[in-house]
């Protein structure tokens, strides 16, 4: 199988997140979406509720499957056989530090590749940071995340 391996820290999955992988789902077997722990980003949402949100948001979607990790992505990578992880670039400012990881990945793993997607132009702005921080002030985030992410995002700040 060609399985690829999404990694992030899903907090919260976005709609930009959701477009890369519906349409990687087109070009892989199997797509692992890989919610990060990440307790040095401080997550404002659990883990445990960032992989359900994942869950309920990409239910649709037959060969993708939704894990939460807290260990090394290269050891992720190898639990579920992936050979590609997969990336997304929103602007040009994403570059430096998606290569920077990649070169490590690659020097830890060789046999594993990076791919880079770019959101549609739609999602193009959209980041989870950018979604907290509405949510939190109290803005309508309904068009930038799915409306069960909505929910829950107004369910914590309010």
């Amino acid at each position: 199988m060609n399985i690829a391996v999404y990694p992030g820290t899903f907090d919260p999955i976005t709609n930009g997140h959701t477009d890369l992988i519906e349409r990687a789902a087109r070009l892989f077997d199997k797509i692992v979406v890989a919610v990060a722990a990440s307790p040095g980003k401080k997550p404002t949402l659990s883990l445990d509720e960032r992989v359900q949100l994942a869950r309920d948001v990409l239910e649709s979607l037959d060969n993708v499957e939704v894990v939460g990790f807290s260990c090394l992505l290269t050891e992720l990578i190898e639990h579920h056989h992936g050979r590609i992880i997969l990336r997304g670039l929103r602007a040009v400012s994403d570059f430096e530090y998606e290569l920077q990881l990649a070169n490590m990945n690659r020097a830890m793993a060789p046999h594993v590749e990076s791919l880079f997607l770019t959101p549609e132009v739609q999602n193009s702005y959209i980041s989870s940071t950018i979604v907290r921080e509405i949510a939190r002030l109290g803005g309508d985030v309904t068009a930038l995340v799915h409306p069960r992410v909505a929910r829950a995002l107004q369910e914590h700040y309010h």
